[in-house]
């Protein structure tokens, strides 16, 4: 908490206390706290010091503390509350009491408490001695105590006002220093007729005796009884709780605004061996207990209920009693119990509002409302402990008069009449049944709510009040109105005046007419006419003001008004007609100026046209400001006066100026015209310094440098550019140009004298030259030597001649000559001080390029340009590789045979400068073959498989060249034989065809392979087969057909030729198989077989042939014909019959033939009603035949889902192995 120590010249505190003698103490500047009149009797008041910088004072319920501030005044403060005043050095003062009265002082963890106490003989115990002896004389060095001004609670206009104000004191001050527990108590009697309390005098009786029993006791206990230094306090008892309980605050009575607390003043003076026997447990219990003593209270009763008030009275808790029938005083609480009567308007759980805050048992409440229903409860609290509320009753208030009316108010009136309306003020829970309006010693009673007055005098004033009744009675008079009635018509006004003017208003007053009174309600209307608008005079204000505003007018125009006054009784004429001008407004802003003429460097002609708008008043003056830069922060005024142009001098070249011009009149400033930006040409830039030379002079080339010149002529340098005469020529020329401030000049002659001069240029331009600057360059490399001279003294050798260049100032010492195939790739062949260098080694008929340098002290000079050298013509190079070429062979190969030809290639040598005309190629002992300028050639009548040794030699114009190396060469063998070509099987589909003594099937690897092919209708032959096989099967061929064949063998000596060739022919097809028959049985001796017919077969008719077979004989033809049926007879009733058909193609030019026979079927006995019944609907035996054709299906079918099964469950197994043994 944030404290404010006080001046030590603060002027003396007066200290009162509102006990039963009133008893009054100072607090002198010098710290002590001394009893200045009266009887005093402090034994209640309670000095904490806190801290060393403060000074709780306890003030009791019931008593008041009064402070002198600086300022003079007084502050009286009630209880309960604690004081806080600080101590600006923290010192403790002297606490001076009244004779018969002693101080004790109590420490408790850092916390000092002083007792003042009546004294009595048995009060001293032995051993001890009051703290304080008679008191020395004041020190002039201890500052004033002074009261905390932010710890000071507000003066107590209301009780809960006041304890509002402690509460907030002690949230803040209390938290921090934790006070322990004081005990206070008053007096029993008071002198300024307070009412006494027995009840509190027999506790303050008790409290008395039973602290003087525990001092002594203490004093006793203490070891020895003296064993104590007599001027030592006691020691310190612990605190009765480690912090105060934290409990609602009600109106400010509570926990937070009290520090006399929950224990006994045992508790704060108690020796050490009475807080061991008690900690914290009891206490805390204590405290339980007291709340639960507080929460006992019973629900008030509310009686002598009245309109605005109620009596509220209650019970105090019910104390318990002990085993005897006796309250227990130690677990009482000992302080007065404070009870708090709170109010509800919105139900029994609503919101409820605090009424009364004290120690009686009974309340009245006041300003409550009428016929109101309200609920009400008390809550019972004893220092900072609170109980809970009691249980709410409920009671409803009566009902009274009415409230007083609001005041009746002008609803219109005339010069005689009043009409008055009012509006009903609230019922008070009766009904309003008549009104009394009353005036001028007249009276009005009736329900309305208005009235009219009538037979009044005109423009006079009369008093009104107005009164409610109800069943309850009549209200109190609302307050008096002074009312006016109207008069005549009013004179004309005076003319209006004008009081001030704008640009669109004008402000005028007038008078109210002098024949009026002043209760008449006099209203005006200002009329207005403007000048030249043929509208005439239009009302522009109507009210009862005596001035008006008139707007929205026009600039610098003429207008008329008049006034006019009229009341309810009519309208006076108008006043006198008067004139008035409305002010010009300001112009407008000039047009944007332009540019006259030509810019020039320094200055430049402006030109701009009048405002669009003068606002009504001529312009007098146009006013020109000028700006450098773009910025536009800073403005010279350059021209003032009436033309509309101007010229802007002294200008700088290059810059960049704004513009603007205003203008001004009797209506004021224009705006600013728009911003001209103008842009003054530049001049070209002064001379520059002549340039100077950086660092050594080459030869043919120095390093210039410069600086800008002074003068930019107001734009940047962009380029300078230097000029350059030779020694002997006054003719200069342009060496460099560029916004560099340095070049390198190129291209001078070695130990020359050249002159140097330099010039600046901007956008403007060049400026004048520099002076001139000489400089010398250093000796040089020789120059270019010439080109050199060839001599080809034979197609391998050439002499290389040259002529010394110019040397630069430096002799020659060294020439050097690089020669090469390439321009570009030439090599350093010779370097010394001769004049002709012989190169060797060189290929005939080839272009060689050459080119000298000459070398001296300064350096060495450029290559002389190449010269292009070119050998003579010779014979041709020899060959240098020969191939075997099998592609050389002619396609058809006519004549070519690789046993007995060699196809070879080579690839052609140079030709030296001159054509190849022939080859000469040399077979060793064969006669050597010469064939023309060709690569490639076929040596034919060779021997088969026989090697060879081949050369060859190219031959040109010059002669013939050396021979190639030797390669050899071997023919290949003769190719095989075509073998014998056979047809081993055949259909009417298809012709096997096998060739040789090998077996079917060959592996490919095999030396020896054969290529089939047959002929088709035009007579080509197609290949079927190419392999080492010796058989192969021939598809898709047709019936009757013939086809031709040929064969070849071949192997890696070739392909053979083909054999003869052969013709096979495929035989014609058989019919196909019939569907099984169907047999009917006619009777017992007879049956009828059917079967399906077949389509001819390319024009040949089928014939079909039907066997019989009986039992287990053979099968024996029972018809052969064309038919599709047969009627069999004399069949033997007991034998099973089996029947089959097969069909017969009958060919023209050809045996027939017969196709494969139809599936059997039997006709079985007739044993069984089974059988006839099966006879009569179609055929018995056509049904045994397919019950066994279904049967055998059957067996198929089960065959193989038995055999699918069996694979499956195969298959699981394995898979079940894998899982169980190879994986896991």
């Amino acid at each position: 908490m944030k404290k404010k120590n006080f001046k030590d010249d603060t002027t003396s505190l007066l200290v009162a206390c509102s006990c039963t003698s009133r008893c009054l103490f100072c607090v002198h500047k010098d710290g002590q706290l001394t009893g200045t009149r009266g009887n005093p009797d402090i034994k209640n008041k309670i000095f904490c010091f806190v801290s060393p910088q403060v000074i709780l004072v306890q003030v009791n319920p019931g008593e008041a503390f009064t402070i002198q501030r600086e300022d003079g005044q007084f502050q009286c403060i009630t209880g309960p509350a604690q004081v806080p005043m600080m101590s600006p050095n923290g010192s403790v003062p002297p606490i001076y009491v009244p004779p018969g009265y002693v101080s004790q002082i109590i420490e408790e963890n850092g916390v000092r408490r002083v007792l003042v106490l009546p004294q009595q003989p048995e009060f001293h115990p032995g051993g001890h001695s009051p703290l304080h002896h008679p008191p020395p004389p004041p020190h002039a060095h201890l500052p004033a105590f002074i009261p905390h001004p932010a710890m000071m609670p507000p003066p107590p206009h209301l009780y809960t006002g006041m304890a509002g104000g402690v509460g907030d004191m002690s949230s803040q001050y209390i938290s921090q220093y934790h006070p322990a527990h004081i005990y206070s108590e008053q007096d029993s009697h008071s002198q300024h007729g307070r009412p006494p309390f027995v009840h509190r005098d027999d506790r303050t009786s008790k409290t008395y005796e039973r602290l003087q029993k525990k001092l002594k006791d203490r004093q006793g206990g203490g070891g020895g009884g003296g064993g104590q230094v007599k001027d030592s306090p006691p020691p310190s008892p612990q605190k009765t709780c480690s912090s105060p309980p934290t409990v609602d605050i009600h109106n400010g009575v509570g926990g937070k605004g009290l520090e006399a607390e929950q224990g006994q003043l045992s508790h704060a003076v108690a020796g050490p061996d009475k807080q061991t026997g008690r900690g914290k447990n009891g206490e805390s219990g204590e405290a339980q207990a007291l709340q639960a003593l507080l929460s006992t209270i019973g629900k008030p009763v509310v009686s002598d209920i009245q309109a605005r008030g109620a009596v509220v009275s209650w019970s105090a808790p019910a104390r318990p009693e002990s085993e005897n029938g006796s309250v227990e005083d130690d677990r009482g609480p000992q302080e007065p119990l404070s009870y708090e009567v709170s109010i509800s308007l919105s139900g029994k759980d609503g919101k409820y509002k605090s009424m009364y805050c004290g120690e009686e048992l009974s309340a009245t409440l006041e300003d409550l409302r009428p016929a109101t229903d309200y609920y009400v409860r008390v809550q019972a609290m004893c220092n900072c402990l609170q109980g809970s509320p009691s249980e709410s009753v409920s009671f409803t208030t009566l009902s009274c008069e009415p409230e007083p009316p609001n005041p009746p108010r002008k609803a219109s009136g005339t010069k005689n009449t009043l009409v008055l309306q009012w509006k009903a003020p609230c019922d008070n829970g009766s009904k309003i049944q008549n009104y009394i309006l009353q005036w001028d010693e007249q009276c009005y009673y009736g329900a309305q709510k208005q009235y009219r007055v009538t037979k009044l005098s005109p423009a006079s004033r009369y008093s009104f009040r107005l009164a409610a009744k109800n069943d309850m009675g009549v209200s109190e008079f609302s307050e008096v109105v002074d009312l006016f009635t109207s008069c005549s018509v009013p004179l004309p006004p005076f003319p209006p005046e004008l009081e001030m003017a704008g640009v669109t208003w004008l402000c005028l007053k007038w008078q109210r007419p002098t024949s009026s009174p002043k209760e008449d309600d006099i209203y005006y209307v200002l009329e207005m006419e403007e000048e030249g608008s043929g509208y005439g005079f239009q009302p522009s204000y109507d009210g009862d003001e005596l001035s008006c505003t008139v707007r929205n007018l026009h600039r610098s125009t003429k207008y008329k008004f008049r006034v006019a006054a009229y009341n309810s009784e009519g309208k006076s004429n108008p006043s006198q007609v008067v004139e008035f001008i409305t002010n010009p407004d300001r112009p407008s802003c000039p047009c944007r100026p332009v540019i006259r003429g030509r810019v020039l460097p320094n200055s430049f002609k402006m030109a701009w046209e009048p405002p669009k708008e003068n606002g009504g008043a001529e312009v007098t003056k146009y006013v020109v400001e000028l700006s450098e830069g773009l910025s536009g922060l800073s403005w010279d005024l350059v021209y003032s006066g009436p033309a509309m142009e101007h010229v802007c001098e002294g200008l700088k070249p290059g810059c960049s100026y704004q513009t603007r011009v205003y203008c001004m009149s009797e209506g004021g400033q224009s705006p600013l015209s728009e911003t001209l930006q103008v842009q003054t040409p530049a001049v070209p830039p002064g001379p520059c310094q002549p340039p100077r030379l950086v660092g050594k002079p080459k030869a043919r080339e120095v390093q210039l440098r410069w600086g800008p010149p002074q003068v930019d002529g107001g734009s940047p340098v962009s380029c300078y550019s230097v000029e350059v005469s030779g020694p002997q020529s006054e003719e200069s020329r342009e060496v460099y140009q560029g916004p560099e401030l340095d070049c390198s000049v190129g291209g001078l002659m070695p130990g020359k004298t050249y002159g140097f001069r330099l010039k600046a240029a901007n956008k403007a331009g060049f400026g004048p030259l520099s002076e001139r600057c000489e400089v010398t360059t250093g000796p040089g490399a020789p120059e270019q030597c010439r080109p050199p001279n060839t001599t080809c003294k034979s197609p391998s050798c050439v002499v290389v001649s040259w002529e010394a260049p110019p040397c630069n100032g430096a002799p020659v010492t060294e020439f050097r000559l690089e020669w090469g195939a390439a321009e570009g790739s030439m090599q350093m062949c010779y370097s010394g001080p001769a004049l002709s260098h012989e190169m060797k080694g060189l290929l005939p008929a080839t272009n060689y390029f050459c080119r000298t340098q000459a070398v001296n002290v300064a350096g060495v000079g450029p290559f002389s340009e190449a010269v292009l050298c070119q050998t003579p013509c010779s014979v041709p190079a020899a060959v240098s590789n020969i191939y075997e070429d099998e592609d050389s062979a002619p396609h058809p190969p006519l004549f070519y045979s690789p046993s007995t030809c060699l196809g070879i290639c080579w690839d052609p040598p140079c030709d030296h400068g001159s054509e190849i005309t022939s080859y000469l190629i040399d077979l060793g002992e064969r006669q050597p073959v010469v064939v023309g300028p060709v690569i490639k050639h076929i040596i034919q009548h060779l021997q088969p498989d026989t090697s060879y040794r081949l050369r060859i030699q190219a031959l040109n114009s010059l002669g013939a060249g050396p021979f190639s190396h030797t390669f050899k060469l071997k023919t290949k063998p003769l190719p095989p034989q075509p073998p014998r070509l056979e047809c081993t099987a055949f259909s009417h589909q298809t012709l096997r065809l096998k060739w040789g003594d090998g077996p079917a099937k060959a592996a490919t690897s095999d030396a020896l392979q054969y290529q089939l092919q047959m002929g088709d209708k035009s007579g080509r032959f197609i290949s079927l087969y190419k392999g080492p096989c010796h058989t192969h099967k021939v598809q898709r061929l047709n019936e009757s057909t013939s086809y031709t064949f040929r064969i070849q063998a071949f192997n890696e000596a070739g392909e053979g030729p083909f054999s003869n060739v052969y013709t096979f022919t495929t035989p014609r097809s058989p019919p196909a198989p019939v569907k099984a028959p169907k047999v009917e049985r006619l009777d017992d001796n007879s049956c009828e077989v059917t079967w399906e017919a077949l389509s001819p077969m390319k024009g040949d008719p089928i014939l079909y042939t039907l066997q019989c077979m009986l039992g287990n004989s053979e099968f024996k033809q029972a018809y052969k014909g064309s038919a599709t049926s047969f009627h069999v007879q004399n069949l033997q009733p007991s034998s099973d019959y089996r029947f089959r058909v097969c069909a017969i193609r009958q060919c023209q030019d050809a045996p027939e033939l017969s196709g494969p026979y139809s599936p059997t079927v039997t006709l079985s006995p007739q044993r069984n009603e089974v059988a006839v019944s099966g006879g009569a609907t179609g055929s018995g035996s056509r049904a045994g035949t397919e019950s066994n054709r279904a049967r055998r299906s059957l067996t198929d079918e089960q065959c193989a889902f038995l055999l699918l099964m069996v694979f499956a469950v195969i298959a699981i197994l394995i898979a079940f192995v894998i899982q169980y043994f190879v994986i896991k």
